[in-house]
């Protein structure tokens, strides 16, 4: 029987849409309320997305190839046989053999192994997969770009980090392969970060879908007494959270009732293909949460926060997990995760995928086996439409609750004889729970210190160039967006207030005699003291342009989200996307960021002229705002804490100090004195703190 929409997954959209259509009627005639409202919210909702997909799309397609081909001959004939009769009517876009190890780059047609990857990260259900698989252009577009990234990431080693490094780096080969290392990290990062923005373009829900579900998580362990079998039921109870292996089960169950009747029912051709399909297809999609359930950052456990989710997850991928298998041997075996796979990894998933496809070419066939699931005559020959992305609990299967008990206990072994090759989880929060790792991702407050010099190119009079330097101390409250997808992305949003002290200038006021004062009065900008203010967003093609689209959040939500995980992860320009290197990460960030100071708010700076028409020296009290632009920004260091970060940058800027309020105070009655706009370029090194509550 096939999932119905829950009720109160309806209900609850529909108070959302009417919530919805309420607060835009509010806000319909205040349009500035409406753009900051709907710029909020969307940082709300990327601020509790986290990253769900455990391997990577060539990492999932990698696994199902695997178990494929070690299939035995018999079943592996058997497998390509199947795939043959999917295939009717639909040669053009699924590919002539199910997996295809020597699949190149820019692949015309998609092989089911490749299914697996589609599944979860590309579409919510098999019903959804299939219609996307056969019918959508840019499902093709995101198989060339997963084949790139396989590339990519083949170049690149995985060695051990520093904090895996016997003793301290105290030879010089110990600090090359720190440096090696960080080098590997990096490049690491810039593959996926280039891949996930073709994927984001490619597939505009790809950030954002499933972002609320733990679909993709192994069910944390509620306590260390429970077995196996305890922990298999739990994973598949009605009400227990949705969880991978419950996933893995519901449309397993799915796959191996079409096999039932593939079996022993009287088909035609055209049936036979169509239910063929269908099985292969929700086999495929049950299989990727099978595969979730081997990568290091899903055993880890699923509680905690948004942040704590993420933060974990990524730590767990990259720095492995030790653990036990259900039904293995007493030595333990360490896994990795999303594009961190080795081979044993690789291996250690397709034998459990293999053994899920034995059962399920088994039951198609007719063959005898130990548990065999009795015929289901009325299993559908559409794959199934349950959403993973939208349900948060395991519904009702009146197929499976209302069956007998030998029913149940012939799903249970198939279930067990998988299960039990799979990773035991982390237990619950609690006690002897797994340690807990933060992204940075959510509200904030921070301070930063900042010092910089900037070369001017005259004075507010007429005057030759020289050199100002500054120090800027500011409070911070914001929102840390930098890990939307992947740690890679700068979603940074903040503003900050402050205090500034400039120095005098080094260059002298023109048309001035400076032998009868020197020093500070005749400087062609004075020292002088102001309030700093700062803001940066992430913009999607122009500054500013989620603010001002901000708005159409109320009438196509899900295309401004799309286009705010877009602007959160570099922004349609593809050099505005960080780039990590050994030495530190380089971004260029134009249009990110604005500084906004101004000077004289206490009271007017004062400034010397030249006399009009050859008469004294003026004395020109005025106030100025400098505009402040910083184009390329360099991370030499970075810590993240549980709840705090600390970032050492250096950003190349330039600004544009404009003054007005200008008046002359001595001598008297002297005409005034007309200030020019200073331009600047400068260097400045930032010290950045946050606090995340």
């Amino acid at each position: 029987m096939r999932a119905a929409p829950q009720l109160h997954s309806w209900a609850a959209t529909s108070v959302d849409v009417i919530a919805a259509r309420r607060l835009e009627l509010r806000v319909h005639n205040s349009r500035p309320a409406a753009q900051w409202m709907g710029y909020l919210l969307t940082l709300t909702l990327l601020g509790r997305a986290e990253p769900i997909a455990a391997w990577v799309y060539p990492e999932h397609r990698d696994i199902a190839v695997l178990a494929v081909e070690t299939l035995d001959p018999g079943r592996r004939a058997q497998f390509d046989e199947f795939w043959h009769a999917a295939r009717a009517t639909h040669e053009s876009r699924l590919c002539e053999f199910g997996a295809d190890s020597k699949q190149a780059l820019a692949p015309s047609c998609v092989d089911w192994a490749a299914l697996a990857a589609i599944a979860g990260d590309h579409s919510c259900s098999a019903a959804e997969m299939t219609a996307t698989v056969l019918e959508s252009r840019w499902i093709l577009s995101v198989a060339d770009i997963a084949a790139r990234l396989k590339v990519d990431l083949a170049r690149i080693q995985i060695r051990p980090g520093p904090e895996e490094l016997p003793g301290s780096p105290e030879t010089m080969a110990d600090i090359r392969r720190l440096v090696e290392s960080a080098s590997d990290r990096g490049a690491r990062r810039n593959a996926l970060r280039t891949a996930d923005n073709r994927l984001q373009r490619a597939d505009s829900k790809y950030a954002t879908r499933a972002s609320s579900s733990n679909a993709h998580f192994l069910l944390a362990r509620p306590h260390t007494a429970i077995s196996a079998e305890e922990y298999g039921q739990l994973t598949v109870l009605i009400g227990s959270g949705i969880n991978a292996l419950g996933v893995y089960a519901w449309y397993h169950l799915d796959a191996l009732q079409q096999a039932t009747r593939l079996a022993h029912g009287q088909l035609s051709t055209d049936e036979r293909q169509a239910l063929v399909r269908a099985m292969l297809f929700d086999e495929a999609f049950a299989l990727h949460f099978l595969e979730d359930s081997f990568a290091s950052g899903h055993v880890a456990g699923s509680w905690g926060n948004s942040s704590q989710r993420q933060g974990t997850h990524d730590y767990y991928n990259e720095a492995g997990l030790e653990v036990f298998l259900w039904r293995g041997s007493s030595q333990s075996v360490v896994l990795t995760g999303d594009a961190h796979m080795r081979p044993e990894d690789a291996e250690r998933a397709a034998a459990a995928v293999r053994t899920s496809l034995e059962q399920l070419l088994d039951t198609a066939t007719g063959r005898k086996r130990a548990s065999e699931l009795p015929y289901s005559p009325a299993a559908p020959a559409q794959p199934d439409g349950f959403n993973v992305c939208l349900n948060k609990r395991l519904i009702d299967r009146t197929d499976l609750t209302g069956a007998s008990h030998a029913y149940k206990q012939a799903v249970l072994a198939d279930l067990g004889e998988v299960v039990g090759q799979t990773p035991i989880p982390g237990l619950a929060s609690g006690l002897g729970a797994l340690p807990r790792f933060r992204s940075e991702v959510g509200p904030f407050l921070g301070l930063a210190g900042s010092m910089d010099g900037r070369w001017i190119d005259g004075g507010f009079t007429p005057s030759s160039g020289g050199f100002v330097a500054g120090v800027d101390l500011a409070a911070r409250v914001g929102v840390g967006l930098d890990g939307v997808m992947r740690d890679s992305g700068d979603g940074l949003t903040y503003l900050s207030v402050g205090l500034r002290g400039d120095t005098a200038s080094t260059n002298s006021v023109g048309g001035v005699d400076s032998s009868k004062a020197g020093g500070n009065p005749t400087s062609a900008i004075p020292s002088r003291t102001a309030v700093s203010t700062r803001l940066r967003m992430p913009f999607y093609l122009i500054p500013g342009d989620l603010l001002l689209l901000a708005p159409l959040y109320f009438i196509a939500p899900e295309r401004y989200e799309a286009m705010a995980v877009t602007a959160a992860n570099g922004g349609v320009i593809p050099w505005q996307s960080g780039f990590a290197s050994r030495f530190g990460r380089f971004q260029f960030v134009l249009g990110r960021e604005l500084g906004v100071t101004f000077y004289g708010i206490s009271g007017k700076d004062r400034v010397l002229a030249p006399g009009a028409a050859g008469g004294p020296a003026r004395v020109v009290e005025y106030k100025s705002t400098l505009l402040d632009l910083p184009i390329l920004e360099y991370r030499a260091y970075r810590s993240f804490s549980s709840n705090q970060s600390s970032a050492v940058l250096f950003q190349l800027f330039t600004s544009l100090d404009m003054p007005h309020s200008a008046s002359v105070v001595s001598p008297p009655g002297a005409p005034t004195a007309d200030l020019r706009d200073v331009w600047s370029v400068g260097i400045r090194l930032v010290f950045d703190w946050r606090y995340y509550p």
